[in-house]
């Protein structure tokens, strides 16, 4: 290994410490002293719940872990969105899970909260994913209850899913564990089964206070909407548990009599490994964003046994299709060539670039995965489409809006892992998350922007430093150098992949090493929904 490897290795192993220490932090929730006192009610935390319900010694994942970082500080923040959501097993059944995170805030819910929360729901529905919530929530954040409660995509769209995916027949589980209150409380009603906890838990349209406002009449919080009341004599739940795990069993016992799906028929062999050593990931990424590497040598460290059928090879080379298998799942991979290569015309094309003929390339390709019935893996790192006037009058636009295209209307699952770049049109091209792939996550190695912090701050620059000389302000060579530098600092934080996933833009931040994982399960999630619509790119300028 040479220096610059080592160097690599040093430099993104920090990235990755970096990550468990934020993840570490964002499971606190809303911190020790919150957490004692939701322990003193006899509760388990969303996460021991979670833990819980889900099968041991099986591999689980987790969406959405940094949504609300560093937002919301005015109002004391709120750690992962106030709500933990996870992929895993129960019973040996892939489930989504939904827990509230009642030591933020009594788990009330913050714009980010209802994001979340609907992302869950859309991968549950896509995938016809089992979904359970395990509820403890005081409702909507009241002093923001106007970026929360009336749109189209805030807090109501949650129980339209909850009927939504009612009649598709994807099963719904709730368990009332806490306060479940106003609106909220037609979540776990609107799921086909509800449990509540004797005791902690509690379900009414409005609680003692408010009806004594509202009504004039005297009551307590449990006889109005407690587990006896609503067990006995409303019917509104279907069983009371005595505490968490006796409402946890009784979810696991519900699970285990689930019949089987209905398979989308994806080709699955047996799992093999990488030969190459995936460890070395962390020294073939470089430092600098900027910098040249293989795409090729990272491919042989995610693909089973370190194979992979190159689709035209030798055109397009600034973008790599290949058939390849990855814990035996068969994938078609669409990954950004970020070293520079060589066209059999002698030209050299810029790594990470899209040219005409790579688009082409890859519009084939993601069109021959469809035909196939191959699950799509996007490998992102790409600084966007190639501009000047050779391009243009190639119709790179042209060749461009065919690879949007084909990702636009594929019909197989895409999966997209954001490893360095993410820049411009090339982020949509190569499966952004506008471009609807089931699960997108990123290394910490990458950036999404428009265009990278260095270039971004150059343009920005010009404008602010003519703006400022209209108005008659002299610009030193010390003064633009200041601007420059807190023009960079500022658009740096926003291409942070930090900054992604507090807005959800990414579902998570991942070790390079468990994207395997992350593809693997994603695609058998993936599977519970068979593929019922043709692929067609409908009309196009050949």
């Amino acid at each position: 290994m040479d220096i610059n490897f080592n160097k690599n290795e040093d430099h993104n192993k920090l990235l990755l410490s970096d990550l468990k220490r934020k993840l570490a932090q964002v499971k606190l929730g809303g911190g020790q002293k919150s957490i004692e006192k939701h322990k003193s009610k006899g509760k388990l935390t969303a996460r021991e719940r979670i833990d819980y319900l889900l099968d041991s010694k099986t591999s689980s994942i987790e969406i959405g872990a940094f949504a609300g970082d560093g937002m919301y500080e005015e109002h004391g923040g709120c750690p992962s969105g106030g709500v933990v959501v996870k992929i895993g097993y129960i019973k040996g059944k892939q489930c989504m899970v939904v827990a509230n995170d009642a030591t933020v805030k009594a788990g009330a819910w913050f714009p980010i909260t209802g994001k979340k929360n609907l992302r869950a729901q859309e991968i549950a529905i896509e995938n016809r994913l089992p979904i359970i919530y395990l509820v403890d929530s005081a409702g909507v954040y009241l002093p923001m209850q106007d970026e929360i409660f009336p749109d189209k995509e805030h807090f109501g769209r949650i129980f339209r899913n909850n009927a939504i995916m009612s009649s598709m027949g994807i099963t719904q589980i709730a368990a009332v564990m806490g306060s479940c209150v106003a609106g909220g409380a037609y979540l776990p009603i609107m799921s086909d089964e509800a449990l509540i906890v004797d005791k902690t838990g509690s379900i009414f349209l409005a609680g003692s206070y408010l009806v004594k406002a509202a009504i004039g009449e005297t009551i307590d919080n449990e006889t109005l909407g407690g587990a006896t009341t609503h067990c006995e004599i409303s019917g509104v739940t279907d069983y009371k548990a005595k505490d968490d795990k006796d409402a946890l069993d009784t979810i696991k016992n519900i699970i285990d009599k689930i019949g089987d799906y209905n398979k989308a028929g994806f080709n699955r062999a047996k799992a093999l490994k990488p030969v190459e050593n995936p460890q070395d990931i962390y020294g073939i990424i470089p430092r600098s964003r900027a910098d040249q590497y293989d795409m090729k040598e990272i491919i042989k460290r995610l693909v089973d046994n370190s194979e992979f059928d190159e689709y035209k090879a030798g055109y397009g080379k600034t973008i790599i299709t290949a058939y390849a298998r990855i814990d035996g799942w068969a994938v078609g991979i669409v990954a950004n060539q970020r070293k520079l290569v060589k066209t059999q015309q002698g030209e050299m094309q810029f790594g990470g670039v899209i040219y005409n003929d790579s688009a082409d390339k890859a519009t084939r390709f993601i069109a021959n995965c469809n035909q196939k019935k191959i699950p799509l893996v996007f490998l992102q790192d790409v600084t966007g489409f190639m501009v000047g006037s050779k391009s243009e009058h190639g119709g790179i636009i042209k060749d461009g809006a065919k690879m949007v295209n084909a990702v636009s209307n594929s019909v197989v699952p895409k999966f997209t892992i954001i490893i360095g770049n993410s820049y411009g049109a090339g982020n949509y091209a190569m499966c952004g998350k506008a471009y609807d792939p089931r699960l997108i996550v990123a290394w910490p190695s990458a950036e999404l922007a428009v265009m990278s912090g260095n270039s971004a701050a150059k343009v920005l620059l010009q404008i602010e430093t003519a703006s400022l000389k209209k108005k008659g302000v002299t610009i030193t060579k010390e003064k633009e150098e200041e601007l420059y530098n807190n023009i960079k600092s500022r658009y740096d934080e926003q291409v942070s992949p930090y900054y992604a996933a507090s807005r959800l833009w990414t579902d998570a931040i991942i070790d390079p090493l468990d994207t395997r994982k992350w593809i693997s399960m994603g695609i058998e999630v993936a599977n519970h929904a068979p593929i019922e619509k043709a692929f067609n790119m409908g009309v196009l300028q050949v």
